[in-house]
């Protein structure tokens, strides 16, 4: 199995983006991308997407995508496992370089929320959820993720105030970084003072709704060292796991199986431990996912994550710095697009590109990207060449 490497990036900004059409997301995250690989062609490509159909009632984004950024007629695929959709994508185009398949692969998330009316998009998201025995009985996302905070809170003492800190912690660092949805910074007090979703979750314990898109493109790393025109980021590791679809059928509402088994997978690949990372994006559709993914990627100690952020271990120039973007709770969460968005900001840091979110010294970074409420996880790590 051939090295990978990721030589160029895109990425929209994020936010509602009545302007722009689906596949106008698209094609413009992936033209970025391309320009900034330097190349003049890709031999493939992987869309990642979790519901097209329903929010903008536009299927076949594989045959879409690769005629309206002028690609055809390369093999291309549409890849869906709800929010991790993006990380699969690129997962999947990893898989199709390091084999030899193909030399030049772009990889693409994207998403078209905003078109539909409230409702209407909770119904969209609700499908990543177990249909039978969760959606039909009206349990949507934010009830999903309360119980799992209210499990956390009572198992390990986490409070309100802990969570209110990570969406806090998440809002300065989108502040910074121009692509952002919601850059304004925000308090303890705001967030505690906003609407309650789901008890214990407030508004601004949720991430929004998003339109936007990002890409990337890899190739051999021998090549990337010849033809790259900034430094290559290879994709030292790779782990993809999955979990039961219904949050009722796991033996403890406060783990997330999937993810553990991902970043393990990962890790051991890149010969890495948790310790060895400088920074990670992870997958904070609400404050309580990013508390339980850092216990599982052994950022922290199990029942430590809840105060993470309080203390400043996750913060830009702590210990741990995770979500240097703003996460999915600032930047916004786009649900196709997250995870291909988790990696152009884990390469902008790598490659010394953040401006003033930049992490010093980083060179090995973690992206970890979750469908549902962790029925799939895709974890990367990444290395600066």
């Amino acid at each position: 199995m051939r090295d990978v490497a990721i030589i160029g990036i895109g990425m929209t900004r994020f936010g509602e983006l009545w302007e722009k059409s689906l596949r106008d997301l698209m094609v413009e995250a992936g033209l970025q991308a391309i320009a900034d690989a330097g190349v003049d062609h890709v031999d493939s490509m992987y869309v990642g997407c979790m519901s097209s159909g329903l929010f903008v009632e536009q299927e076949h984004l594989a045959s879409l995508a690769s005629d309206f950024l002028g690609l055809g007629p390369i093999p291309a695929t549409r890849v869906e496992s709800a929010c991790a959709s993006g990380g699969l994508a690129v997962r999947s185009a990893f898989i199709e370089v390091a084999s030899g398949l193909s030399e030049v692969v772009l990889a693409m998330g994207v998403e078209k929320m905003t078109d539909l009316a409230g409702d209407a998009c909770t119904a969209a998201l609700a499908t990543a959820a177990d249909q039978d025995y969760e959606s039909f009985h009206g349990v949507t996302f934010p009830g999903l993720y309360a119980m799992i905070a209210r499990a956390h809170m009572e198992r390990y003492g986490t409070t309100s105030e802990q969570l209110a800190a990570t969406a806090v912690k998440n809002h300065a660092n989108g502040a910074l970084n121009p692509l952002a949805q919601f850059r304004n910074r925000i308090t303890v007090g705001d967030v505690l003072d906003s609407m309650m979703v789901a008890d214990p979750l407030h508004v601004l314990d949720c991430s929004p709704v998003s339109d936007g898109a990002a890409a990337a493109v890899l190739c051999p790393l021998e090549r990337a060292k010849k033809i790259a025109k900034k430094a290559p980021v290879r994709i030292a590791g790779v782990g993809h796991a999955t979990d039961s679809l219904a949050l009722y059928r796991r033996a403890d509402l406060t783990r997330l199986p999937a993810v553990e088994r991902s970043a393990q997978i990962a890790l051991r690949m890149a010969k890495r431990k948790p310790s060895d990372i400088h920074l990670a994006e992870v997958h904070d559709c609400f404050t309580i996912a990013e508390v339980c993914a850092i216990e599982e990627l052994g950022l922290v100690p199990r029942g430590q994550g809840g105060d993470a952020a309080r203390s400043g271990l996750t913060a830009r120039n702590g210990r741990s710095p995770v979500n240097t973007s703003g996460g999915l709770k600032s930047k916004g969460h786009p649900v196709g697009a997250t995870g291909v968005a988790q990696i152009h900001e884990v390469v902008t840091q790598l490659r010394g590109e953040a401006g003033e979110r930049q992490v010093r010294n980083a060179r090995i970074g973690l992206t970890q990207n979750m469908g549902g409420s962790g029925g799939s996880s895709v974890v990367h790590v990444l290395e600066l060449i």
